[in-house]
């Protein structure tokens, strides 16, 4: 089973500052199975969901959050 990134949030947020849980919230809020992971040699937050990026639709593959 794989993973699918949704998007990706540096992991040096102003304290006190979720934007990653915040996305995951959203992304649940509209049926995604969405939950945050931290990748720890990038040094980031991932939101991801179950599936593969081969599962992504290509409206969304250009689709950033917060751009």
């Amino acid at each position: 089973m794989g993973a699918r990134v949704l998007e990706r949030f540096p992991a040096g947020a102003p304290r006190g500052s979720w934007p990653a849980e915040e996305y995951a919230a959203r992304c649940r809020a509209e049926g995604e199975r969405a939950t945050v992971v931290m990748d720890l040699g990038s040094d980031a937050f991932l939101v991801v969901v179950p599936g593969s990026d081969d599962d992504r639709p290509p409206s969304a593959a250009g689709a950033s959050a917060g751009k």
